[in-house]
């Protein structure tokens, strides 16, 4: 199993904090079998055969991705983020549950800001 710290940003701090959302509490995890993610009390855990690919992006609003988990509007994505810099967005096959405890939301792909973005992206390509 890798583990993928998230990388965060000295403003992206006290926004995470408010929400519980610490080092401690946020780290993606991949083995053969699954994609696992927890950000704070949040989470979203899907099959490894459920990710269609992965992008590095980046260059992220402090305003639409600090704190919380985010819902896109355009494409009901969800971003776990702790800086503006640079992260990887895994797009899935199904969609899955990310940031509603209900499961009426569901996102087809995910973007998190961890601290190895490109190694991450490179282990889910090998997949």
């Amino acid at each position: 199993m890798a583990r993928f710290p998230f990388a965060f940003a000295p403003s992206y701090r006290l926004p995470a904090l408010l929400f519980g959302i610490t080092p401690v509490t946020t780290y993606v995890e991949v083995d053969d079998l699954a994609l696992r993610v927890r950000f704070g009390p949040w989470s979203l855990r899907t099959p490894r055969s459920n990710v269609a690919g992965v992008d590095l992006t980046g260059g992220y609003a402090f305003v639409k991705t600090a704190g919380p988990p985010h819902l896109s509007f355009r494409d009901r994505g969800v971003t776990y983020a702790t800086n503006g810099d640079r992260g990887v967005c895994v797009r899935f096959h199904e969609r899955v549950q990310g940031i509603d405890p209900t499961g009426r939301i569901l996102h087809p792909g995910a973007t998190m800001t961890v601290a190895d973005p490109d190694g991450l992206a490179a282990l889910l390509d090998r997949g």
